[in-house]
């Protein structure tokens, strides 16, 4: 993958193993509606999208007498606190963030809001090596779209051809190589046939280390 000027990480299934607990928290919150076992959505189809993609679909599907924002922040709270008690931080990020900061500029690009990000990156001191944060909420389309890493390439001001980003969904794959970026898929939430578009393809996190690492001066 070198040479590169910077790495962009997605945070849910690639720094922190949430998708299992946004699938929770959204149960939760449709079960305490009403909707537990007909609210009729799949919840791997919104891996790598943000919460917004999935209500504003609920809402045309259901329309529910709660706003918009009233389900968003409801279903925040729940998965912060399933979050929280969990800390799921997938065992070799602390080390290898810590690693290729010494090596390169980093930041994430992610579907989650601020609030869930900043609790993510609270956990552990991740928050020191990543020079840029973005969220879903600073861009008007989330992935598939390119938006939120033309925004993070801008931010860093880096040729978004010259960025390597990592994710483990086929949206945000989809997402990265719109934006002109190479992008490693890692097999934590979806199998290799879903990420075929991604640059390579891995199974760990040492593959990531030798694709991004090894070698390096």
């Amino acid at each position: 993958m070198r040479p590169y000027a910077a790495v962009i990480f997605d945070m849910d299934g690639v720094i922190v193993d949430s998708e299992p607990l946004h699938e929770k928290a959204f149960q939760q919150v449709f079960e305490e509606m009403g909707y537990g076992t007909t609210h009729g959505f799949h919840f791997p189809d919104y891996y790598g999208r943000s919460d917004k993609a999935l209500w504003l679909d609920f809402i045309a599907r259901h329309a529910p007498p709660q706003p918009f924002d009233e389900l968003m922040a409801w279903k925040q709270g729940r998965f912060l606190t399933l979050l929280e008690a969990a800390e799921p931080i997938f065992p070799p990020i602390p080390s290898l963030v810590s690693d290729l900061a010494r090596q390169t500029r980093l930041a994430l690009a992610s579907g989650s809001n601020h609030a869930v990000i900043d609790a993510v990156l609270r956990m552990q001191g991740l928050r020191t090596h990543f020079e840029t944060v973005v969220s879903a909420q600073d861009v008007a389309r989330g992935k598939p779209a390119p938006d939120i890493f033309l925004h993070t390439a801008q931010r860093l001001g880096v040729d978004p051809a010259d960025c390597v980003v990592i994710e483990d969904s086929a949206a945000g794959v989809a997402a990265a190589r719109a934006a002109g970026m190479r992008v490693i898929g890692i097999t934590n939430t979806l199998p290799a046939g879903k990420l075929q578009d991604a640059t390579a393809v891995v199974a760990d996190y040492d593959a990531v280390r030798r694709l991004l690492l090894d070698g390096a001066a």
